[in-house]
């Protein structure tokens, strides 16, 4: 029983003193480093899901679903009189359309880096400034027209048991004798 409590009593010392050791350590920094925002003040602008059909000859090939997170100059940003959103899902569709190169049903061969950096110096070439510094995928998928035709299939069917199985429920009132 003393042993327990010596090792808790260590462990407690030791916890009490790593904290305190770190709030010196950070008390330390300079000051200029301690505010330092990350990245450098930039401001992050999020995109909703971005749906580009993909088309070649006389058909559509799939879909390019994308989210995407763009750092972008605050002052620059400023400046704009077009929303940043409208311009960013309109470059995507422009980039995309414009290197027909890109192949995005083969996985493998897809060089991500090359994509974001293309789409990054294609806004900032249209704009004339360095507006965007960072393109990031939050997400990014290919569906092909098979895929969304099962995904169609598949909720017609579920809302159709789901209709079933509510008309199939006895009636939950008690019913009133006279």
């Amino acid at each position: 029983m003393i042993k327990f409590i010596a090792a808790a009593l260590w462990i407690v010392a030791v916890t009490l003193g790593a904290v305190f050791y770190s709030f010196q350590a950070a008390a330390n920094l300079p000051a200029d480093e301690a505010n330092k925002p990350l990245l450098g003040g930039l401001d992050y602008v999020k995109t909703d899901v971005i749906s580009v059909p993909l088309l070649g000859g006389e058909r559509v090939h799939g879909y390019f679903l994308t989210r995407l997170v763009y750092t972008v100059e605050p002052k620059e940003a400023a400046k704009m009189s077009v929303p940043m959103d409208v311009l960013l899902v309109d470059q995507v569709y422009s980039y995309l359309y414009g290197n027909p190169q890109i192949d995005f049903t083969q996985y493998d061969k897809l060089d991500l880096d090359a994509f974001r950096n293309g789409i990054r110096d294609s806004i900032n070439t249209r704009i004339g400034s360095k507006l965007v510094h960072e393109v990031m995928v939050e997400q990014i998928d290919f569906l092909t027209p098979d895929d969304v035709r099962d995904n169609a299939v598949r909720k017609r069917s579920s809302a159709a048991d789901a209709a079933a199985t509510e008309s199939a429920k006895p009636d939950a009132s008690p019913a009133t004798a006279h």
